[in-house]
């Protein structure tokens, strides 16, 4: 049992949202333990290195660092992380590790090196990461479904599907099979969608309709019951992801839905989830506005982001009773934890309309 656990999402990013979470908990044998779970962009490592060091007293070594995936708002910060302190385990899915799967699966007359050298050329912050961790001697270690981090179980990805994910990626070599292309670009370009009027419980969530990139589906997804509390992480996952995680769980004999911590993906993407996903981990939508929370919902989008959160996802999270919150500045999230002289976080409201 844990004595206490505290959970920071930082406002990573200037314009552009990035994820960057650090966590504490404290076991019975009154050992702390400290993760971090992505780093945000190059800028915001500084950021997530001083507020350990202030917050969780000065610790000179993390005991688990681990890369959702493989994307620049994700992972650039996490080199300075890997720089500054004594690193336990460096989690993450480097694709040129499960070379001798992938090669037969692509299409050109590519030799292992030469894989490797484009795999890594197509994920670049990975390939850094891994040459600070090697120069370091930092153990790395797979993130796959059943893994153990610390109290965190893997939930997704199975090896099998993220192998798949990762020959259907639009930034690896043309697949040996035609993939299933969805034909859906996710190049960020600017759009301006009509918001509309919207009763409650109307939603428009297009995670089964648009879906997200491949790289995000990768993402590692991680659940743990600390203080009674259960904490689910996602990173970018999209429903594909998500509803693999919660088929696992129901194997696990986690009793579902109920989450009482959830990290929502993707900055609030409403590509990356459905009414019917938020139905299983969550439960079901209320008649009404509830003036008791029942969980929290925490939403890594800067200040400054004018694409997320969508006014749809606040809306759908609020509908099953949440006290949804933004990152506009570090927002932390605990039971037991130590006190810091921090004011309480003022939730999002119900927005009364919605993107079209």
């Amino acid at each position: 049992m844990t004595k206490f656990f505290e959970i920071d999402f930082l406002e990573a990013g200037e314009r552009s949202s990035g994820d960057a979470i650090a966590l504490r908990y404290r076991e019975d044998n009154d050992v702390d333990y400290i993760h971090v779970i992505d780093g945000g962009y190059t800028n915001d490592g500084d950021k997530l290195v001083e507020h350990i060091c202030t917050y969780y007293d000065a610790p000179s070594t993390i005991d688990h660092v681990v890369l959702t995936h493989p994307d620049g708002d994700h992972s650039a910060g996490l080199k300075k992380v890997l720089e500054e302190f004594e690193i336990g385990v460096l989690w993450m899915n480097r694709p040129w590790k499960h070379i001798q799967t992938l090669l037969p699966r692509f299409n050109y007359d590519y030799t292992e090196s030469g894989l490797v050298r484009r795999l890594k050329q197509d994920f670049p912050h990975m390939a850094e990461l891994e040459e600070i961790a090697e120069e370091r001697g930092i153990k790395i270690e797979d993130a796959f479904q059943g893994n153990q981090i610390g109290e965190f179980t893997v939930l997704a990805p199975s090896f099998n599907r993220y192998i798949d994910l990762i020959v259907e990626s639009d930034k690896t070599p043309e697949p040996q099979r035609e993939a299933a292309r969805s034909g859906k670009l996710f190049e960020r370009v600017t759009i301006f969608i009509k918001s509309i009027v919207a009763a409650w419980g109307e939603e428009n969530l297009k995670g089964e309709t648009e879906g997200t990139s491949h790289e995000n589906e990768t993402s590692v997804v991680q659940f743990a019951e600390l203080c009674g509390e259960k904490i689910l992480l996602t990173g970018d996952a999209g429903i594909g992801s998500l509803d693999e995680a919660y088929y696992y769980a129901g194997l696990l004999g986690i009793q579902l839905p109920g989450i009482d911590r959830f990290d929502v993906p993707h900055h609030g993407s409403r590509r990356n989830l459905s009414s019917d996903l938020l139905d299983k981990w969550i439960g079901p939508k209320l008649p009404r506005e509830s003036s008791s929370p029942s969980y929290t919902a925490i939403i890594s989008a800067n200040q400054n982001d004018k694409e997320h959160p969508r006014k749809a996802v606040v809306r759908a999270l609020i509908h099953r009773g949440a006290k949804a919150i933004q990152t506009a500045g570090t927002i932390r999230t605990h039971c037991n934890g130590p006190d810091r002289g921090w004011s309480a976080v003022t939730p999002l409201k119900y927005p009364e309309d919605m993107e079209e």
